[in-house]
C-alpha cells in the first residue's frame, strides 16, 4: 500500500450529553470525502480514542468502513496500553475489511526496543494488514529506535511511518537508513521538511477543518515541486500550528470543524473546551490562513 497524500485522524463528535455522535460523525466523513483528502484514520489521538470505550472504537470503525464504502482508504488505530487490546482492535480491523492499520508504542508501560517489536509483530500476526508506523515518544514515553527497526525487518506488512518524535535527526535517519519505510509527516511544522526528505503524505489533524490548505502544501511539494510556493503556504499555516501547539491541541481541531459548519461537540474529560477568548483567537488565526493561502493558490 502506498501513503500518498494528506491523511486526516478524524475527530469523535459528541452529543450534548457526552455520548458519541454518529449522525454528526458520519456527517465529517462526508465532508471529508468532499473535500478531496486521500485517507481517513479512525481510533487516532485527534479522534479521543483514549476516552472511548472498546465498543465504542468498535462501532466506530465499523460505521467508518460503512460510510466511506471504499471512497478513501480506511486506516484503523490499535493504540493500547495492553498488547492484547491491540490485537483485539486490529482483528476487527481485519473483519471489517478496513485498509491498513496505525500501530504505535504502548503508552505508559516504557516497553524496550525488544519489547515494542514483539508487541508489532502480534498486532501484525492478528491482521496482516498494511501497518504505518506511530512513533510517537512525548505521549508513548518511549522511542522507535534502531534497535527496533532491525528487529522487524522481517515484517512485510510495515510499510509506512507516522514520525511524530519532532527530533529532525531521527527523520534523517528514517530517510537515509530506511527508505523501504514510507516516510509521514507527523508533527506538523516540520511538513516542509519531511516533504523535502522525500515523505509522499501528512498525517495531519487540522485537515479535520481546513483540509483543502493541507492538500495545497502537499500538491505544491509533491506534485508540483514547487517548494518556493510550499514555503510560502507553509508560512501561512504556522501561525494555526501554533496555536494549536498551545495546550489544548482537540479541543482547538473540534472548534476548527464547527468554524466550518461541522456539528463536532465537546471533548471527554478530562479536557474543557476553548473558552470564549481562545475561540476568538483561533477564529481570527483560521481566517487570516485561508485568505493567504487563497491568494498564493488563485483560490477563491
Amino acid at each position: 500500500m502506498k501513503f500518498e497524500g494528506i491523511y486526516t485522524p478524524a475527530i469523535t463528535p459528541l452529543a450534548t450529553d457526552g455520548s458519541i455522535d454518529k449522525a454528526a460523525f458520519a456527517e465529517v466523513l462526508e465532508y471529508l470525502v468532499e473535500a478531496k483528502i486521500h485517507g481517513v484514520i479512525i481510533g487516532g489521538s485527534t479522534g479521543e480514542y483514549y476516552a472511548h470505550t472498546t465498543q465504542e472504537r468498535i462501532e466506530l470503525a465499523a460505521q467508518a468502513k460503512d460510510v466511506l464504502n471504499g471512497r478513501l482508504p480506511l486506516i484503523v488505530g490499535t493504540g493500547g496500553i495492553r498488547t492484547e487490546d491491540a490485537v483485539a482492535f486490529a482483528r476487527h480491523a481485519k473483519e471489517i475489511k478496513a485498509d491498513a492499520l496505525l500501530v504505535g508504542t504502548p503508552p505508559y508501560a516504557l516497553p524496550t526496543q525488544q519489547e515494542i517489536a514483539l508487541h508489532v509483530k502480534a498486532v501484525d500476526a492478528a491482521a496482516g494488514l498494511p501497518i504505518m508506523l506511530y512513533n510517537y515518544p512525548g505521549r508513548m514515553g518511549v522511542s522507535m529506535g534502531d534497535e527496533f527497526f532491525d528487529a522487524v525487518a522481517d515484517v512485510q506488512n510495515i510499510v509506512a511511518i507516522k514520525e511524530s518524535s519532532g527530533d529532525m535527526a531521527q527523520l534523517h535517519r528514517l530517510a537515509i537508513r530506511r527508505p523501504h519505510i514510507q516516510l509521514s509527516c507527523g508533527w506538523d511544522d516540520q511538513a516542509l521538511e519531511f516533504f523535502a526528505w522525500g515523505a509522499k503524505s501528512w498525517v495531519c489533524a487540522g485537515s479535520n477543518f481546513i483540509p483543502r490548505e493541507h492538500v495545497a502544501l502537499y500538491e505544491a511539494c509533491v506534485l508540483e515541486k514547487d517548494f518556493d510556493k510550499a514555503r510560502r503556504i507553509m508560512a501561512a499555516m504556522m501561525p494555526l500550528m501554533d496555536f494549536l501547539e498551545g495546550g489544548k491541541f482537540v479541543q482547538s481541531i473540534k472548534y476548527g470543524c464547527a468554524l466550518d459548519g461541522l456539528r463536532s461537540g465537546g471533548v471527554r474529560k478530562p479536557l474543557q473546551d476553548l473558552d470564549g477568548a481562545e475561540k476568538q483567537a483561533l477564529e481570527r488565526v483560521v481566517g487570516e490562513l485561508k485568505r493567504n493561502v487563497a491568494q498564493i493558490t488563485g483560490g477563491a
